[in-house]
């Protein structure tokens, strides 16, 4: 990374959007996993068993899944500037309903909505894509990734200590009522100091935002086929409220029913916008392989989706298999989370200097190996041992990331938010359903899951192509502008 390129210690131009931007993003990590490291103190305050406990790990990511769908197709239509400062204004609104609440079903409805400020991610993908040229872009974006994810750990670390210094059974309600607030100050802070482009630069719109656009048949059934995940994951949530009681067997199946009708309706969008690949060809030149997204979607649910189920999780692991004190337990476990400040830049570095599918492949091996290891921890390890095992587990994991969105911006300039949503939705999915077989299976088993996905995601990468040439983007006046893909 040379300096003259990317220097961290600059704050204009290029280098103070990706500045505000992984802020942004720390900020909506911070508020996202603002629960796991105080979920000890939650659980005594209302008396809460362990499957509730569970719902709310869930809950707290499954809004995420239709929501960066919608937020990506948003920020291709109105930019990042508008919609980054929206979501962060609105993330205040269930931040201090959690934090105020009286009653379980409070808690649920309010992590609910907290899982919107998920989406916040695919926005800064797009905003730093538009702001640094394609030999930087994989580094810039692991840095935006990295920085911010970084907020889970700085969550684990810091709100547990935050709410002994409110003191008392009700401090947690304080310390996650402040990163609420921190929130809305920043919205208007960020506003007031980025722009969706360089000066002088055009800001690629999509066509439209009813569904992705795809160039072949193939692609278009291989789209439909990519869709129906986003709905099965949010119908095993269902599964899962109706089992701990939150809603009724008759309401699960209302459920059922409309998320298979959600899934005709997209499906039917996505034949409007895209039926013309069934009478006509499209040019070379406009044309992408969806199949590139589609490893990329499986590749991040084995990757980042993993990651939050182990953020949600580990923290709680930590104290039951070695005794450890809430606060302590939390401290500890942010060392998975801790390593997001180098591991993500690093897949971006690697990604831009090595190649992104050489990369990817390199790094889901580690993963596969990273949390077979984790299986093995139980309570006779050492306990600086077993952190040392996550935090080599992490490393790989959040690396994968960033070599995931190292491509991502990559393959259709004016679909980055759309491909970004998908992408990053497939995340969520994961998340959803790792987090409910973690609270059916002990934590080894568990983990043991977490390395068969990450194997299968190995195997997607061989599916990868690297980025070469240059991509077409059709300008409102119907010229073609030519953007390079490749150093």
């Amino acid at each position: 990374m040379s300096a003259d390129r990317l220097n961290l210690l600059s704050f204009s131009g290029k280098m103070k959007i990706l500045h505000m931007t992984w802020v942004a993003f720390f900020i909506s990590f911070v508020i996202w996993f603002n629960f796991a490291p105080l979920t000890e103190a939650v659980r005594v305050t209302f008396d809460l068993d362990k499957s509730q406990i569970s719902t709310l790990l869930i809950l707290n990511v499954a809004l995420t899944i239709p929501a960066r769908i919608l937020i990506g197709a948003l920020t291709d239509r109105f930019g990042p500037q508008k919609v980054y400062s929206g979501l962060l204004a609105f993330s205040a609104v269930p931040c201090l309903a959690f934090a105020f609440a009286d009653n379980f079903t409070q808690l649920a409805i309010a992590r609910f909505a907290l899982g919107f400020v998920g989406a916040g991610f695919v926005v800064g993908i797009r905003m730093v894509s538009e702001w640094f040229p394609p030999n930087e872009v994989g580094t810039a974006e692991g840095i935006y990734g990295g920085w911010g994810n970084f907020g889970s750990a700085a969550a684990a670390f810091t709100l547990p200590s935050i709410a002994l210094i409110f003191g008392g059974d009700e401090g947690w309600r304080y310390a996650i009522a402040l990163t609420g607030l921190v929130a809305l100050a920043y919205s208007f802070v960020y506003y007031r100091n980025v722009s969706d482009a360089p000066e002088g630069s055009r800001y690629f719109k999509a066509k439209q935002t009813r569904a992705m656009e795809v160039t072949s048949k193939g692609d278009f059934f291989l789209l439909l086929i990519m869709k129906a995940p986003l709905q099965i994951a949010l119908g095993i949530l269902a599964w899962r409220l109706e089992r701990v009681g939150l809603i009724s067997e008759p309401v699960q199946y209302a459920i059922w029913l409309l998320l298979a009708a959600y899934y005709a309706f997209n499906a039917w969008q996505a034949y409007e916008v895209n039926k013309s690949v069934f009478t006509e060809e499209v040019p070379l030149i406009h044309r992408y392989k969806f199949k590139q997204v589609a490893a990329l979607n499986f590749l991040y649910a084995a990757t980042f989706g993993s990651e939050l189920a182990v953020v949600s999780m580990l923290p709680l692991f930590f104290a039951e298999t070695f005794g450890l004190s809430p606060v302590l337990a939390g401290m500890v476990a942010s060392g998975y989370a801790f390593m997001n400040l180098v591991s993500r830049p690093s897949g971006g570095v690697f990604s831009d200097r090595f190649g992104r599918r050489l990369t990817m492949i390199v790094l889901m091996a580690g993963v596969v190996v990273g949390y077979l290891l984790m299986a093995m921890v139980g309570s006779s390890w050492p306990v600086f041992l077993a952190v040392a095992v996550a935090m080599l587990c992490s490393f790989f994991v959040q690396a994968g990331e960033g070599a995931v969105f190292a491509m991502v911006p990559l393959i259709k300039r004016r679909l980055t938010g759309q491909i970004a949503g998908l992408t990053g939705a497939y995340g969520n999915v994961g998340a959803v359903v790792f987090l409910v077989i973690y609270s059916m299976v002990p934590a080894a088993a568990f983990f043991l899951v977490l390395a068969a996905t990450a194997l299968v995601g190995l195997a997607c990468s061989f599916l990868l192509e690297e980025p070469r040439g240059e991509i077409a983007e059709i300008n409102e006046d119907g010229t073609v502008t030519m953007i390079a893909v490749s150093a």
